[in-house]
C-alpha cells in the first residue's frame, strides 16, 4: 500500500512538471473563444463544428504546423476574419510574439478593434488576464496596440505607411489585400513594406492573408493564390456520396407559369447523379467535407471558398440566387456579385468599343438641347495648352445619359483670367433648352487640374463651391471618386478646410464603367424597347468625337511580379473620354448614384414632366440666368 502511494505520488508530481500540450488554433478556439453580442449575430461559444472549412486553415497557422504563410481567395461572410482574431487570441494566450495586423484603411482598423477584439478580450478570461485593462495608465491596450507578456499586437492599416513600419514581427494579418493601395505615397507596396517586418524571424515567420477578390489582371488574392497549392473543398453528396465543389452554375430553381423566377425554389444539383440537394442538407456536407491541392507541392496553402459554403442561418442559397437575379442588367451588382458570393475575379471587357458603331446610332435631337428624359446636367472639362474642353451632359434614371453639347474654348490657359477662362465662365452661366420648355443649368462642373495645376486652382476659388470642382485622375484608386483633399494653406502650414479642395477621381473604374455602358446594344421592339441600364445617347456629333471618345484601351503589363491592366492611347487626341469621366465625377459627387424614384420624381415635376414621361401643357422655367441655344458652329469637330 506505501508502495502504491508512492508510486501514485511519483506519477503526479512528474505530470505536474510536463508542459501542457500545445493546442491548435483550432482547439484553443473551441476551448476559450466567446463571440460577444457586440460584434457577432451568434453570440456564444466559438465552435468550429460550425465552420468546420476553417478547421485546417486555422490549424495551419498553428505553430505546430510548419507552413508559413496561407493565402485565401474567399466570397464574404464565410468566418475568415474570426479565424485570425482566433489565432490572434491564439498567440496571446499560447505562443507569445509580436504580431501586425493591417487593415485597408485607419478607420477599419479601429473599428474592427471597437467592436471585434476588445469585446473578444473582454470576454474570454484567460486574455482578459494577460492584456492589461484598458483603463491602466502604460497604455498597453487601446486601438493601435495590445501589449501582454513576452508580446504584442500592433494594428495597422494600408493607408499609412508610419503603420507598417513599426518593429519585427513574428506573426502578420493582411486582412483584404484587394482594398490595398498599390503604391502608398510613393514609398512602396504595403504588402511589401508590411512583409518586411518578419524577416528577421526567418521560417518561424506566420503570414495569413484572406481577401474577397476584385478585378482580373489588377486582384493582389488571385495572383496569390495563384502562386499557393491551390485548395479547394470539396463536399460529399447526400445521395451518392461524390465529392465535388460547390458551383453557382449547379444552382437551380422554378419558374412560375407566366416566367416569373421562385428564387425559394433553389435547390442544388450533383454533378454526379444529377439528383437535387435541399440546402439543409448542407451542415453535414461541410462537415465531410475536405481541402484537395490541385497545385501540390508548393510552399504557399492556398484555399478558394466561395459564400454557396456560408453556414445555415448565415447566406442562403436563396439569397444568393435572389442576389444573382437583382444583378441582371447592371454591370456593377454583377462584379459585386462574383467578387463577394463566387469569391472570383472580375474581368473587365476593357477593349474599346467601335466608334463607328457609336457614329452610326447616333439621334437625331438637337445638338444643345435636353431630351425629354434628361433630367439633370453635368459636365466635364478638360484644359489644355491653348484651349479647355468640355462636354455637358444629362442624366437620367438609370444612369441614362444624353451627350447635349461638346464644346472647344479656345485661349490661354496659364491665368485664371485667360481668354478660354472667360469662355467657361460664361458657359456656367448659359441654361439648356428642355424638350418641354424648361431650361437647365449646369448643376455641377468638375473641371482637371492635371495642367496648369495652380491656375486651375485660382479659377476655382472664384466659383460657387458647391457648383465647380476640381479633380485628378488616379488610376490606381480602388473608388470611382475618393477623398477630396484640401489644397490651400495658411501661413503656419496648416490646410485651411473650406479652400479649395482636390477630388481623386478613379480613372480606371470611370473608364471600365463607361465603355461597359457604351457596348450596350440599341433595345428593339423584339427586346421590349427598354433601354438598359446606363445607356448613352448620342447627338450627330462628327467623326472625331467618336474616335476621341474610344482612344483609350486596357491591356496587361507585368508591373513588379503582377499582372496588371493599364489604360494606354490608341490615339493622341482622348479629350471627349477625359470630359466624359469629369462628367461622371460630377454627377458622382453630387450623389447622382443614391438618388430614390421619389428624387428622381421631384425633378422631373421641377420640369414639369409627368414620370409617365408626357409633357404637360405649361413649361416652368427653372432657373433665371441667360439662355442660350448652342448651335453646331460652337464645335469644330462638328
Amino acid at each position: 500500500m506505501q508502495l502504491d502511494i508512492k508510486a501514485l505520488f511519483s506519477a503526479s508530481f512528474w505530470a505536474g512538471l510536463r508542459p501542457d500540450p500545445i493546442l491548435t488554433v483550432s482547439q484553443w478556439a473551441d476551448k476559450y473563444r466567446l463571440l460577444s453580442s457586440k460584434g457577432s449575430a451568434e453570440p456564444g461559444q466559438y465552435q468550429t463544428s460550425r465552420v468546420p472549412y476553417l478547421r485546417e486553415i486555422m490549424d495551419a497557422l498553428s505553430v505546430t504546423d510548419p507552413c508559413d504563410v496561407v493565402v485565401v481567395q474567399k466570397g464574404a461572410q464565410l468566418g475568415f476574419s474570426e479565424a485570425g482574431f482566433n489565432w490572434m487570441g491564439y498567440i496571446i494566450d499560447c505562443v507569445p510574439g509580436p504580431m501586425l495586423i493591417v487593415q485597408p484603411t485607419t478607420e477599419m482598423s479601429d473599428r474592427n478593434v471597437r467592436q471585434k477584439i476588445d469585446p473578444m478580450i473582454d470576454t474570454c478570461p484567460t486574455l482578459a488576464a494577460k492584456v492589461p485593462a484598458k483603463r491602466s495608465r502604460d497604455g498597453g491596450n487601446n486601438l493601435k496596440n495590445k501589449e501582454f507578456a513576452n508580446g504584442f499586437v500592433i494594428f495597422g492599416s494600408a493607408n499609412s505607411s508610419a503603420s507598417l513600419r513599426s518593429s519585427s514581427v513574428r506573426y502578420l494579418m493582411l486582412d483584404e489585400v484587394d482594398e490595398y493601395e498599390i503604391d502608398l505615397g510613393n514609398q512602396g507596396d504595403p504588402i511589401g513594406l508590411a512583409k518586411a517586418r518578419t524577416r528577421s524571424f526567418g521560417g518561424k515567420k506566420k503570414i495569413y492573408a484572406p481577401s474577397t477578390p476584385t478585378v482580373e489582371g489588377k486582384s493582389r488574392i488571385a495572383a496569390l493564390f495563384e502562386r499557393s497549392d491551390q485548395r479547394w473543398y470539396y463536399v460529399p453528396c447526400p445521395h451518392c456520396q461524390q465529392k465535388q465543389i460547390l458551383q453557382f452554375e449547379k444552382l437551380r430553381w422554378r419558374k412560375s407559369e407566366d416566367g416569373k423566377h421562385l428564387p425559394d425554389t433553389v435547390v442544388y444539383v450533383c454533378e454526379h447523379c444529377a439528383c437535387e440537394i435541399p440546402e439543409h442538407h448542407k451542415t453535414d456536407m461541410l462537415a465531410a467535407g475536405e481541402w484537395i491541392a490541385h497545385n501540390p507541392g508548393h510552399k504557399v496553402r492556398g484555399f478558394h471558398l466561395s459564400a454557396l459554403y456560408s453556414p445555415i442561418g448565415m447566406l442562403s442559397w436563396v439569397e444568393i440566387a435572389e442576389m444573382w437575379l437583382d444583378a441582371q442588367g447592371n454591370a456593377a451588382k454583377l462584379k459585386e456579385f462574383t467578387n463577394t458570393v463566387l469569391g472570383q475575379t472580375w474581368k473587365e471587357r476593357g477593349e474599346a468599343p467601335e466608334w463607328r458603331r457609336l457614329y452610326d446610332r447616333r439621334e437625331h435631337y438637337g445638338i444643345g438641347t435636353v431630351p425629354a428624359n434628361g433630367l439633370v446636367i453635368f459636365a466635364g472639362a478638360d484644359v489644355q495648352k491653348d484651349r479647355i474642353e468640355v462636354e455637358i451632359v444629362a442624366y437620367g434614371r438609370n444612369m441614362e445619359s444624353w451627350s447635349v453639347d461638346y464644346r472647344v474654348l479656345p485661349g490661354n490657359t496659364d491665368t485664371p483670367d485667360g481668354d478660354a477662362f472667360k469662355l467657361l465662365d460664361r458657359l456656367l452661366g448659359e441654361t439648356f433648352e428642355h424638350e418641354h420648355g424648361s431650361h437647365l443649368p449646369i448643376r455641377k462642373l468638375a473641371i482637371d487640374s492635371g495642367y496648369n495645376t495652380n491656375t486651375v486652382y485660382a479659377w476655382v476659388r472664384k466659383q460657387q463651391q458647391n457648383r465647380v470642382i476640381s479633380v485628378d485622375g488616379q488610376e490606381s484608386s480602388a473608388t470611382l471618386v475618393g477623398i477630396p483633399k484640401a489644397r490651400d494653406v495658411k501661413t503656419s502650414g496648416k490646410r485651411i478646410a473650406r479652400g479649395v479642395k482636390s477630388w481623386p477621381v478613379g480613372t480606371d473604374m470611370a473608364k471600365t464603367e463607361l465603355y461597359g455602358w457604351l457596348r450596350h446594344d440599341t433595345p428593339t421592339e423584339e427586346s421590349g424597347g427598354i433601354y438598359p441600364f446606363g445607356y448613352c445617347h448620342f447627338p450627330e456629333y462628327s467623326e472625331e468625337f467618336f474616335r476621341m471618345l474610344t482612344a483609350e484601351q486596357k491591356i496587361v503589363r507585368l508591373v513588379r511580379g503582377f499582372r496588371r491592366y493599364l489604360w494606354e492611347k490608341t490615339r493622341e487626341r482622348n479629350e471627349a473620354l477625359d470630359c466624359r469621366v469629369y462628367a461622371r465625377a460630377a454627377s458622382y459627387v453630387d450623389g447622382i448614384d443614391r438618388w430614390k424614384d421619389q428624387q428622381w420624381d421631384e425633378l422631373a415635376a421641377e420640369i414639369c414632366v409627368r414620370t409617365d414621361g408626357e409633357p404637360e401643357r405649361v413649361a416652368k422655367p427653372l432657373s433665371l440666368m441667360p439662355k442660350r441655344k448652342a448651335t453646331k458652329s460652337d464645335d469644330p469637330y462638328l
